[in-house]
């Protein structure tokens, strides 16, 4: 049984309220902080191509990570190791 199963019921409804709440405010927030950038001019047509981009950066450095790891197994070193190779930036 997960941990969940062995509280007692109200523990986990009053868990779950509090999840409840912690969303709301996410909600809350993510909606002041879409108004905010409408207000500076920007469109949600734009807001939702840039986050797409995001996503697409992301999954091709996520892909990038990968291949560097398993070339840095292959090659017996860190990935660290490899950084200058490629001119990469530790923080990239």
């Amino acid at each position: 049984p997960s941990p969940r199963s062995c509280q007692p019921h109200g523990a986990n409804e009053e868990s779950l309220q509090y999840e409840i709440e912690e969303l709301k405010q996410k909600d809350l927030a993510l909606d002041q902080e879409i108004a905010q950038l409408l207000s500076e001019g920007y469109s949600l047509e734009e807001l939702e191509k840039h986050i797409s981009l995001l996503h697409e950066y992301n999954d091709i450095k996520d892909a990038g990570q990968m291949l560097l790891g398993k070339l840095a197994v292959i090659r017996g070193v860190t990935t660290k190791q490899l950084y200058p190779e490629y001119d990469l930036e530790l923080s990239d």
